[in-house]
């Protein structure tokens, strides 16, 4: 399959997000929503994968992340902001409505859209994240958005870095992979350094207004609408008493536990992708 064709989509305010498009066929398109300090380098593997399927994926870079505008106002750094990002996105690309996959931040943002404009989300794919947020994941995050330091000297300290954060969440992986994710959350800049890709004041947004608003009634509103939550297994954001509050509000929803990973899943584990390949087979 060819690389993404790249488009630019400008908001309402005059900032433009940068959205990687996949082409794969004429069933119900995909919007893929990255994490919190991500970008939408973090599907460049699942968007293919997933446009096989025989659907257009499109992958979004949030304001202040990758090929995105930074906000000068970064009060404007919060899930609801993004939401209305999405839909105007959605508005420019000519998509009524789309199979919503968003991990962690990307998730909030698919509760809040199918809250506010139901009618844009086809089905929703949760990776990792519920309506509540468990403290210690939630702490975890705050640590290293807030206390990033921007560059490193090469491919090999960003890697490092990446790894000191994460190893709990991907126990026993190999250098190949942290170089990767290092590629997907670093660029690479003058002098052979690399430099995180997202702006650092999503950490001051963070600290003064707060990961999300009440994220229970966009949970809520998802119910009679197929929605697949993938689990990270040993993940520190979603716990199983979160999950099982989640279904006692929404029996109905499917679950999928990706063992031995933790926030968040890459979505290309075995677990995940059956059960994302059974969920989208009945997507029209």
């Amino acid at each position: 399959m060819p690389g993404p064709r790249l488009i630019k989509v400008t908001l309402p305010d005059g900032l433009s997000i940068e959205v990687r498009a996949y082409q794969g066929g004429g069933k119900a398109p995909a919007v893929c929503i990255p994490g919190l300090t991500r970008n939408a380098r973090d599907f460049e593997d699942f968007a293919p994968w997933l446009a096989r399927t025989g659907r257009d994926v499109y992958a979004l870079s949030l304001r202040g992340r990758g090929g995105s505008d930074y906000d000068p106002d970064y009060l404007n750094y919060h899930p609801a902001a993004y939401s209305k990002d999405v839909v105007a996105a959605l508005d420019a690309l000519d998509i009524a409505s789309a199979i919503f996959v968003g991990t962690s931040l990307g998730g909030i943002v698919t509760m809040l859209t199918n809250a506010s404009a139901p009618e844009r989300v086809a089905a929703a794919i949760i990776n990792d994240v519920g309506p509540e947020l468990a403290p210690e994941g939630l702490a975890r995050i705050a640590g290293y958005v807030g206390g990033a330091r921007a560059d490193a000297r090469g491919l090999d300290e960003a890697a490092a870095r990446i790894k000191a954060i994460n190893a709990i969440a991907f126990p026993g992986r190999s250098d190949d992979f942290w170089r990767a994710f290092a590629r997907r959350t670093f660029r690479e800049v003058e002098g052979g350094r690399w430099r995180l890709d997202y702006d650092l004041a999503v950490a001051k947004a963070l600290e003064e207004v707060g990961p999300a608003p009440d994220l229970w009634p966009g949970f809520e509103s998802l119910k009679g609408k197929p929605t697949l939550v993938i689990h990270g297994g040993l993940s520190d954001l979603l716990t199983p008493a979160i999950l099982e509050k989640m279904r006692a509000v929404n029996p109905d929803f499917e679950l999928c536990e990706v063992a031995g990973v933790g926030h968040a899943p890459m979505l290309d584990e075995p677990e995940a992708q059956a059960a994302i390949a059974a969920f989208v087979e009945r997507i029209a």
